[in-house]
């Protein structure tokens, strides 16, 4: 993959973020903002939505981001089912109407897994039925899930989307996230250091892979 899709009028293109696990749109701005640069994020419009449901439980950015916390979905049965997944979508798919239209999805960590699997539910008429065909997505510490549903109805066929990939040497999901890149025709990655978490970027980034 050369560059990310950018919209013909050459509009700055517009990302719906969904954010990690148990965390909120305003924490994903916060970690995005501080650690990329205005050159690159200026050239990025940029919306962050909280997650469908309350958390349900502790989060471990406590004591670090203040509340309120939330969360996409919910796994069951050892990560291997879903839980209030059906809600999210329509819920996801209710802001892209509302805050739309959108050129593509930007997640972290549980917003990442949820932005790769979008388009392949998409294509199958299972999940955004109503608005515009998701044109890229940003993954950014995610993996693909061991969830039977979404590896039969996501990622059955490679994804044709452009995906731009970012593994940590040292996140807990570096084995996940190097098997999502097998789900998408043509992945570029971006490799850094951290674990999990948004990499910093360099000013030369964005100039690349949006060109």
């Amino acid at each position: 993959m050369g560059s990310l899709t950018v919209p013909a009028d050459r509009r700055r293109p517009r990302f719906l973020c969904l954010h990690g696990f148990r965390t909120s749109g305003e924490i994903m701005r916060k970690q995005v903002l501080g650690k990329w640069p205005d050159r690159v994020t200026a050239r990025l419009d940029l919306f962050f939505a909280d997650g469908s449901f309350p958390a349900e439980g502790k989060s471990e950015v406590e004591g670090i981001f203040d509340p309120p916390y939330y969360e996409w979905f919910q796994f069951i049965k050892g990560f291997t089912e879903l839980k209030n997944f059906d809600e999210c979508l329509s819920y996801i798919e209710d802001l892209m109407i509302k805050h739309g239209p959108f050129d593509g999805l930007m997640g972290f960590s549980q917003g990442a897994a949820l932005s790769a699997a979008l388009p392949g539910l998409q294509a199958k008429g299972l999940a955004l039925k109503s608005v515009p065909r998701v044109k890229n997505v940003v993954i950014i510490g995610g993996g693909k899930p061991p969830v039977p549903f979404l590896l039969e109805k996501a990622f059955d066929v490679k994804i044709n989307c452009p995906s731009l990939h970012f593994i940590g040497d040292l996140d807990f999901l570096k084995e996940p996230g190097e098997a999502l890149l097998d789900a998408f025709v043509d992945p570029f990655v971006v490799r850094h250091s951290r674990g999990h978490t948004v990499p910093r970027l360099g000013l030369f980034f964005f100039s690349h892979v949006i060109s």
